[in-house]
């Protein structure tokens, strides 16, 4: 089978253009659907930073005259039984559902990057008995474990961060194990060894950097599933505390009561969670297509 020429790909689809533009317009000519998932995450990044300049209401402030306020007008997306703007709710609830995905995945990724660069690269008894613990944790859904660990630490942004990044660990372990097994016998690292580099630094300078790409990748899913996980922990009144504005807390506060009365304060919550789980899966798909070797052929 031919090899795909990426330099001809490029000049097709931007017309001679290099750069960060001619990449651009590369990746949405070959990655039409990871190209809407990253326009969808940048439109959510942006609404977070720039929160305090979009919304036009204070997420905080009440008003009982405003109170269920049907969409339009003032309220473009409607009032909640406090008369807060669901809209200005749902911007700043954008920096609460990002912090807490990319907290949690980072920390997830962080943990379990260590644990299974370590796990595979030494083996031994070392190896089986974090594998061992690894199967106890795995033993339970993401989900359950969370609740577990929410339950434990308590309602906070801190710790619904740790409580959803513990869970993550086993999956990101698990990865990063494989990987440094199959790369601890390539020549390169035999070739290390034989001039004396000492284990710790052949892990750290030759092998880790070499299981970043299925990181990658792996943590675009594990984003989405934290968000998904906080937005459950905040339905179920253990994830961030009021006063802050939560995707996961506006449906856990309208959904029983206001659902068939106010369905607008359970439909705006709910599609702002489903576009930004939307978006980074199919950011996630493009990201390992791009970083699979087969997928060049």
């Amino acid at each position: 089978m031919a090899v795909i020429d990426h330099d001809a790909e490029l000049a097709r689809a931007g017309a001679h253009v290099h750069g960060p533009l001619g990449t651009a317009l590369f990746f949405m000519r070959r990655y039409p659907l990871g190209a809407i998932g990253a326009l969808i995450m940048i439109v959510f990044v942006a609404t977070a930073v720039f929160a305090d300049a979009i919304a036009t209401f204070d997420p905080l402030t009440t008003n009982a005259r405003a109170s269920l306020a049907p969409p339009g007008g003032q309220h473009l997306l409607g009032a909640d039984f406090m008369g807060r703007d669901v809209l200005s709710r749902i911007i700043y609830g954008a920096r609460i559902s990002l912090a807490v995905g990319l907290g949690a995945t980072a920390l997830g990724c962080l943990i379990g990057m260590i644990v299974g660069l370590t796990s595979g690269f030494f083996g031994g008894w070392f190896d089986l008995i974090v594998q061992r613990l690894i199967d106890i944790m795995q033993s339970l859904p993401l989900l359950v474990m969370a609740l577990v660990m929410a339950a434990s630490l308590g309602p906070s942004l801190t710790n619904t961060i740790i409580a959803i990044a513990i869970p993550l660990v086993p999956n990101v372990a698990r990865i990063i194990r494989s990987n440094t097994l199959s790369l601890r016998e390539m020549p390169y690292v035999e070739a290390a060894r034989a001039i004396g580099m000492s284990e710790m630094r052949i892990a750290v300078h030759h092998v880790l950097p070499n299981t970043l790409a299925p990181l990658i990748v792996l943590a675009t899913a594990q984003f989405g599933s934290a968000i998904l996980v906080e937005s459950a922990l905040a339905f179920l009144g253990l994830g961030i505390p009021e006063p802050h504005p939560s995707w996961g807390r506006m449906l856990s506060e309208s959904a029983a009561e206001y659902v068939r009365t106010a369905p607008w304060l359970v439909i705006f919550p709910g599609v702002a969670i489903s576009a930004v789980v939307f978006g980074t899966n199919l950011l996630g798909d493009a990201i390992r297509d791009i970083l699979d070797p087969r997928q060049r052929f």
